[in-house]
Protein backbone atom coordinates (compact mmCIF):
# COMPACT_ATOMS: atom_id res chain seq x y z
CA UNK A 1 0.00 0.00 0.00
CA UNK A 2 1.00 3.48 -1.06
CA UNK A 3 2.53 5.63 2.01
CA UNK A 4 0.39 8.85 1.85
CA UNK A 5 1.57 12.35 2.79
CA UNK A 6 -0.50 12.65 6.19
CA UNK A 7 0.96 9.10 7.38
CA UNK A 8 5.31 10.90 7.07
CA UNK A 9 4.04 13.93 8.44
CA UNK A 10 2.05 12.54 11.96
CA UNK A 11 5.12 10.15 12.44
CA UNK A 12 7.36 12.42 12.41
CA UNK A 13 5.16 14.82 14.19
CA UNK A 14 5.03 11.97 17.06
CA UNK A 15 8.70 11.73 17.22
CA UNK A 16 8.67 15.14 18.19
CA UNK A 17 6.53 15.18 20.63
CA UNK A 18 8.44 12.24 22.49
CA UNK A 19 11.25 14.51 22.95
CA UNK A 20 9.05 16.58 25.09
CA UNK A 21 8.91 13.00 27.09
CA UNK A 22 12.15 13.55 28.06
CA UNK A 23 11.44 16.21 31.09
CA UNK A 24 8.97 14.54 32.69
CA UNK A 25 10.69 12.81 35.27
CA UNK A 26 11.70 16.27 37.07
CA UNK A 27 8.34 16.81 38.06
CA UNK A 28 9.28 14.05 40.92
CA UNK A 29 12.36 16.20 41.89
CA UNK A 30 11.53 19.23 43.11
CA UNK A 31 14.50 20.21 44.65
CA UNK A 32 18.14 19.87 42.71
CA UNK A 33 20.90 20.99 45.26
CA UNK A 34 24.77 21.62 43.86
CA UNK A 35 25.52 17.87 43.94
CA UNK A 36 22.86 16.84 42.22
CA UNK A 37 22.88 20.31 39.04
CA UNK A 38 26.61 18.70 38.66
CA UNK A 39 25.65 15.03 38.34
CA UNK A 40 22.63 16.31 35.97
CA UNK A 41 24.95 18.16 33.75
CA UNK A 42 27.47 15.25 33.69
CA UNK A 43 24.13 12.55 32.81
CA UNK A 44 23.41 15.30 30.05
CA UNK A 45 26.92 14.78 28.44
CA UNK A 46 27.06 11.34 28.59
CA UNK A 47 23.39 11.22 26.93
CA UNK A 48 24.88 13.90 24.31
CA UNK A 49 28.49 11.79 23.69
CA UNK A 50 25.91 8.34 23.52
CA UNK A 51 23.95 10.43 20.60
CA UNK A 52 26.94 11.81 18.78
CA UNK A 53 28.42 8.48 18.87
CA UNK A 54 25.25 6.60 16.89
CA UNK A 55 25.23 9.78 14.59
CA UNK A 56 28.75 9.60 13.71
CA UNK A 57 27.97 5.36 13.46
CA UNK A 58 24.73 6.27 10.88
CA UNK A 59 26.72 9.01 8.96
CA UNK A 60 29.95 6.90 8.57
CA UNK A 61 27.46 4.00 7.22
CA UNK A 62 25.91 6.36 4.54
CA UNK A 63 29.35 7.93 3.59
CA UNK A 64 32.32 8.16 5.15
CA UNK A 65 33.49 11.62 3.90
CA UNK A 66 30.69 13.66 4.05
CA UNK A 67 30.15 12.35 7.44
CA UNK A 68 33.91 13.83 8.82
CA UNK A 69 32.83 17.07 6.23
CA UNK A 70 29.50 17.77 8.30
CA UNK A 71 31.53 16.90 11.64
CA UNK A 72 34.08 19.34 10.67
CA UNK A 73 31.40 21.83 9.83
CA UNK A 74 29.48 20.73 13.07
CA UNK A 75 32.53 21.90 15.16
CA UNK A 76 33.04 25.02 12.92
CA UNK A 77 29.39 26.14 13.15
CA UNK A 78 29.18 25.39 17.48
CA UNK A 79 32.51 27.58 18.02
CA UNK A 80 31.32 30.22 15.71
CA UNK A 81 27.68 30.44 17.10
CA UNK A 82 29.98 30.39 21.13
CA UNK A 83 32.45 33.48 19.97
CA UNK A 84 29.67 35.39 19.15
CA UNK A 85 27.15 34.49 21.92
CA UNK A 86 30.01 34.93 24.32
CA UNK A 87 30.08 38.98 24.64
CA UNK A 88 26.28 38.58 24.95
CA UNK A 89 24.80 39.88 28.30
CA UNK A 90 21.30 40.19 27.49
CA UNK A 91 21.04 36.45 26.18
CA UNK A 92 17.71 35.34 27.45
CA UNK A 93 16.00 32.35 26.94
CA UNK A 94 13.58 29.51 28.99
CA UNK A 95 13.30 32.07 31.58
CA UNK A 96 17.14 32.14 31.81
CA UNK A 97 19.92 34.90 31.48
CA UNK A 98 22.82 35.54 31.46
CA UNK A 99 25.46 32.98 31.26
CA UNK A 100 22.77 29.53 32.00
CA UNK A 101 21.21 31.53 28.83
CA UNK A 102 23.94 31.21 26.33
CA UNK A 103 24.40 27.98 27.59
CA UNK A 104 20.40 26.87 26.77
CA UNK A 105 20.78 28.43 23.63
CA UNK A 106 23.61 26.58 22.32
CA UNK A 107 22.27 23.37 23.15
CA UNK A 108 18.86 24.01 21.96
CA UNK A 109 20.65 25.26 18.78
CA UNK A 110 22.35 21.80 18.67
CA UNK A 111 19.34 19.90 19.23
CA UNK A 112 17.60 21.60 16.49
CA UNK A 113 20.29 21.60 14.10
CA UNK A 114 20.16 17.51 14.65
CA UNK A 115 16.68 16.79 14.46
CA UNK A 116 16.80 18.51 10.72
CA UNK A 117 19.02 15.36 9.75
CA UNK A 118 16.33 13.15 11.71
CA UNK A 119 13.54 14.64 9.54
CA UNK A 120 15.27 14.08 6.26
CA UNK A 121 15.83 10.05 8.07
CA UNK A 122 12.22 10.03 8.65
CA UNK A 123 11.22 10.82 4.99
CA UNK A 124 13.59 9.20 3.14
CA UNK A 125 12.66 5.79 5.03
CA UNK A 126 9.18 6.28 4.13
CA UNK A 127 10.24 6.64 0.36
CA UNK A 128 12.21 2.75 0.94
CA UNK A 129 11.32 -0.61 1.47
CA UNK A 130 8.34 -1.28 3.04
CA UNK A 131 8.27 -1.31 6.96
CA UNK A 132 11.17 0.77 7.24
CA UNK A 133 9.43 4.67 7.60
CA UNK A 134 7.92 2.61 10.56
CA UNK A 135 10.70 0.86 12.33
CA UNK A 136 12.97 4.06 12.00
CA UNK A 137 9.73 6.52 12.81
CA UNK A 138 9.39 4.03 16.25
CA UNK A 139 13.41 4.05 16.79
CA UNK A 140 13.78 7.86 16.20
CA UNK A 141 10.90 7.99 18.53
CA UNK A 142 12.58 5.61 21.84
CA UNK A 143 15.43 7.83 20.89
CA UNK A 144 14.26 11.11 21.08
CA UNK A 145 13.10 10.56 25.04
CA UNK A 146 16.59 10.56 26.90
CA UNK A 147 17.41 13.43 24.27
CA UNK A 148 14.67 15.85 25.93
CA UNK A 149 16.07 14.52 28.83
CA UNK A 150 19.42 15.86 28.12
CA UNK A 151 18.04 19.11 27.19
CA UNK A 152 15.62 19.17 30.47
CA UNK A 153 19.06 18.59 32.28
CA UNK A 154 20.49 21.51 31.23
CA UNK A 155 17.54 23.62 31.31
CA UNK A 156 15.57 22.88 34.75
CA UNK A 157 18.73 22.73 37.13
CA UNK A 158 19.13 26.28 35.65
CA UNK A 159 16.00 27.67 36.50
CA UNK A 160 13.26 26.47 33.62
CA UNK A 161 9.96 24.80 34.80
CA UNK A 162 9.39 21.70 33.84
CA UNK A 163 6.66 22.37 31.75
CA UNK A 164 8.73 25.25 29.79
CA UNK A 165 11.57 22.40 29.45
CA UNK A 166 9.14 19.81 27.55
CA UNK A 167 7.87 22.68 25.18
CA UNK A 168 11.29 23.43 24.07
CA UNK A 169 12.31 19.81 23.96
CA UNK A 170 9.65 19.63 21.28
CA UNK A 171 10.20 22.75 19.72
CA UNK A 172 14.16 21.21 18.61
CA UNK A 173 12.42 18.43 16.85
CA UNK A 174 9.96 20.54 15.05
CA UNK A 175 12.29 20.14 11.84
CA UNK A 176 11.67 16.82 12.22
CA UNK A 177 7.38 17.33 10.73
CA UNK A 178 9.21 19.99 8.90
CA UNK A 179 12.12 17.78 6.77
CA UNK A 180 9.88 14.63 6.46
CA UNK A 181 7.61 15.93 4.07
CA UNK A 182 10.39 17.14 1.42
CA UNK A 183 12.56 14.30 1.99
CA UNK A 184 9.63 11.69 0.99
CA UNK A 185 8.98 13.73 -2.16
CA UNK A 186 12.24 14.45 -3.03
CA UNK A 187 14.41 11.31 -1.94
CA UNK A 188 16.98 11.20 -4.56
CA UNK A 189 17.77 15.34 -3.73
CA UNK A 190 17.78 14.75 -0.11
CA UNK A 191 19.46 11.41 0.72
CA UNK A 192 23.01 12.56 0.08
CA UNK A 193 22.82 15.40 2.50
CA UNK A 194 21.56 13.36 5.47
CA UNK A 195 25.22 12.01 6.14
CA UNK A 196 26.73 15.57 6.41
CA UNK A 197 23.75 16.73 8.73
CA UNK A 198 23.92 13.74 11.15
CA UNK A 199 28.22 14.60 10.98
CA UNK A 200 27.01 17.97 11.52
CA UNK A 201 24.87 17.50 14.67
CA UNK A 202 27.67 14.80 16.22
CA UNK A 203 30.63 17.48 15.93
CA UNK A 204 28.58 20.01 17.61
CA UNK A 205 27.18 17.95 20.04
CA UNK A 206 30.81 16.48 21.32
CA UNK A 207 32.08 19.66 21.29
CA UNK A 208 29.65 21.15 23.78
CA UNK A 209 30.31 18.07 25.84
CA UNK A 210 33.68 18.92 26.66
CA UNK A 211 33.59 22.47 26.39
CA UNK A 212 30.31 22.90 28.63
CA UNK A 213 28.47 20.46 30.27
CA UNK A 214 31.44 18.30 31.83
CA UNK A 215 33.44 21.43 32.84
CA UNK A 216 30.60 22.76 34.78
CA UNK A 217 29.72 19.19 36.16
CA UNK A 218 33.41 19.49 37.96
CA UNK A 219 32.26 22.78 39.44
CA UNK A 220 29.97 20.60 41.37
CA UNK A 221 31.05 17.77 42.21
CA UNK A 222 34.50 15.88 41.91
CA UNK A 223 36.22 14.87 39.05
CA UNK A 224 35.69 11.07 39.53
CA UNK A 225 31.80 11.53 40.77
CA UNK A 226 31.48 13.07 37.10
CA UNK A 227 33.57 11.01 35.27
CA UNK A 228 31.33 8.47 36.66
CA UNK A 229 28.39 10.08 35.96
CA UNK A 230 28.98 10.54 32.71
CA UNK A 231 29.89 7.07 31.69
CA UNK A 232 26.87 5.59 33.19
CA UNK A 233 24.73 7.52 31.62
CA UNK A 234 26.88 6.68 28.17
CA UNK A 235 26.47 3.10 28.98
CA UNK A 236 22.85 3.28 29.24
CA UNK A 237 22.17 5.22 26.32
CA UNK A 238 24.60 2.90 24.34
CA UNK A 239 22.52 -0.12 25.94
CA UNK A 240 19.04 1.43 24.83
CA UNK A 241 20.22 1.91 21.81
CA UNK A 242 21.49 -1.31 20.81
CA UNK A 243 19.06 -3.84 22.94
CA UNK A 244 15.66 -1.93 21.79
CA UNK A 245 16.16 0.31 19.08
CA UNK A 246 18.40 -1.93 16.83
CA UNK A 247 16.84 -4.68 14.19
Amino acid sequence: METSLLIVIGAAFLTAVMTGVGALPFLVVKTLGARTIGWSNAAAAGLMLAASHSLIAEGVALDVGLALVGVLAGLGAIVLANRLLADRDDAEIADLQGASATKALLILGIMTAHSFAEGVGVGVSFAGSDGLGAFITTAIAFHNVPEGLAIALVLVPRGTPVWKAALWAIFTSLPQPLMAAPAFWFVEVFRPFLPVGLGLAAGAMIWMVFSELFPEAQEKVDSSAAATAVTLAFSIMMAFQLLVLSH
